[in-house]
This record gives C-alpha cells, sequence and structure tokens, in this order.
C-alpha cells in the first residue's frame, strides 16, 4: 500500500513558475514508477509526466516538454515536478501517481496509487 500527498500548488501569474511536491510512503517507494497527471474541469484527467525508479527514464507529455521537470529522491521518498513558464491552460488538479512497474507510461490506467491533487491556477 502506498499514499500519496501533493504540495506546492497556487495561484500563479502566467509566465511564472511552481514546483509541485508529492510525499509517499511504503519501504518500497524506490522501486515504483512515480507519475503524474492533471485534470481541468470538464475534462479527462492527462499525462503530465513520470520517472522511474532510478531516475533515468523520464517522460513527459508534448503539451510541457521544455517547460516541467520531474524528479524524485527515493532517500527522502519524495516526487516532485518543477514548472516553469507556465500558462493559462496549465490550470488543473494535479495528481501525483504510483505504478508497480519498473517501465515508465503515460495510461492512467497503468497507475495504482493516486493522492487527492493539489490545484494549480495560472492567471493570464
Amino acid at each position: 500500500q502506498v499514499q500519496l500527498v501533493e504540495s506546492g500548488g497556487g495561484l500563479v501569474q502566467a509566465g511564472g513558475s511552481l514546483r509541485l511536491s508529492c510525499a509517499a510512503s511504503g519501504r518500497t517507494f524506490s522501486t515504483y514508477v512515480m507519475g503524474w497527471f492533471r485534470q481541468a474541469p470538464g475534462k479527462e484527467r492527462e499525462f503530465v509526466a513520470a520517472i522511474s525508479w532510478s531516475g533515468s527514464t523520464r517522460q513527459s507529455a508534448d503539451s510541457v516538454k521544455g517547460r516541467f521537470t520531474i524528479s524524485r529522491d527515493n532517500a527522502k521518498n519524495m516526487v516532485y515536478l518543477q514548472m516553469n513558464s507556465l500558462k493559462p491552460e496549465d490550470t488543473a488538479v494535479y495528481y501525483c501517481t504510483a505504478r508497480v512497474s519498473p517501465v515508465t507510461s503515460s495510461r492512467k490506467l497503468d497507475y495504482r496509487y493516486w493522492g487527492q491533487g493539489t490545484q494549480v491556477t495560472v492567471s493570464s
């Protein structure tokens, strides 16, 4: 069982930055693929980024490439999402998620554990 708790969301102006954090419980955190998804009002939950257990493999959506960076600290059971050059269309609830597999994925159904989410609002 893994519990995930996100933090770091908030209100920011377009062009600004935020860093989301996700604290994970569980002794086997370092064996999980970790990911971030987001869901805007009235839209489906969509993939943002994922990182392998070692951090050597990272995957991100085309819409955030070059602006968002996912990272993890296995010693602290933490995963992060650094978001730069934010746009109003990045406004959404951001969810931290964990996959019991060594392979990264962009499919929502491949992830077993989910946090409660943190709101990110980007004003124009």
